[in-house]
């Protein structure tokens, strides 16, 4: 297994953890993962890149071994985030970057706020979420309220073979072995004999916004970089699936540079279920 490397850093008052494998001096590749995952959870997909990469994946704000937030958490601050660490690893230099899911709609929305900043972009499944209607705004502020009274917490298991079992039930492609290193990554132990997830709860807390579709695009209509976006023929998760063809296509019609690949028997969790193909379509694209 290839071994990766922790380092800490001061990100915006936060103790932030980013994660690296390969030598500094090599290309550089930005890994972003997605929510309530971890920079650990890319091992799978480092094992199968067929070339010298000096890969770059952070915890974002609240999971894996960076810090809580103080208060809650807000979309905006991802884009904060990732522009103190892209100047803080690639300042010079237009950046290379593969975001999943939330991680793919932060690298995207972020680089057309900061189109000068990228060379090119990976989606995997980070297309954005489900369309929002005003008339779903009452409700969605009573649930955020709801929220903040009573906090949302996460059961402790009694091993982390319960938490490998758990994924396996999730996800019915992951392997057994993958599971137990997942596991490990995305859980610790508590104190008292049981393991419990290392990401903040909060994150489970309704945001008071809706999510706004008009605003994204019209975000990724500055971006200047050659785009990919990654789809998982079997995803059951992602705001693209209740789309309409018409829907679907004015999201793909953002992009000036726009390329799009399928990778079949694979669901949302694509860097687990189908790495090396995974690999080969981001080496090829990316021009290695």
């Amino acid at each position: 297994m290839k071994q990766s490397q922790s380092h800490f850093h001061d990100i915006r008052g936060l103790h932030y953890h980013v994660r690296t494998w390969g030598k500094a001096g090599a290309p550089k590749l930005f890994l972003l993962h997605g929510w309530m995952d971890v920079s650990a959870s890319f091992q799978f997909l480092i094992e199968a890149l067929t070339h010298e990469w000096h890969v770059i994946a952070p915890d974002w704000r609240g999971f894996g071994l960076t810090a809580w937030a103080r208060e809650e958490y807000w979309f905006p601050d991802y884009y904060a985030d990732l522009e103190e660490l892209l100047r803080l690893y690639e300042p010079d230099a237009p950046a290379r970057v593969v975001g999943h899911s939330m991680g793919g709609l932060v690298a995207c929305t972020y680089a057309g706020l900061r189109p000068e900043r990228f060379a090119r972009l990976v989606s995997l499944e980070g297309f954005g979420l489900a369309r929002t209607h005003p008339e779903q705004a009452p409700i969605r502020y009573r649930h955020w309220l709801d929220g903040l009274r009573q906090p949302p917490r996460f059961r402790p298991y009694g091993s982390f073979d319960e938490v490998a079992a758990r994924m396996r039930r999730d996800n019915l492609r992951l392997t057994e072995e993958k599971a137990h290193f997942l596991a490990r990554q995305w859980a610790k132990e508590n104190g008292d004999g049981t393991v419990i997830l290392r990401s903040d709860p909060r994150h489970k807390i309704v945001s008071p916004y809706l999510f706004r579709i008009e605003e994204t695009i019209a975000c990724w209509r500055h971006i200047t970089a050659p785009v990919l976006w990654v789809f998982a023929r079997n995803s059951k998760r992602g705001g693209y699936l209740k789309d309409t063809p018409e829907q679907l296509a004015e999201r793909r019609g953002a992009f000036r540079d726009y390329r799009e690949s399928w990778l079949e028997d694979c669901g949302h969790m694509m860097h687990h279920d189908q790495p090396e193909r995974l690999a080969a379509i981001i080496e090829d694209f990316l021009g290695a």
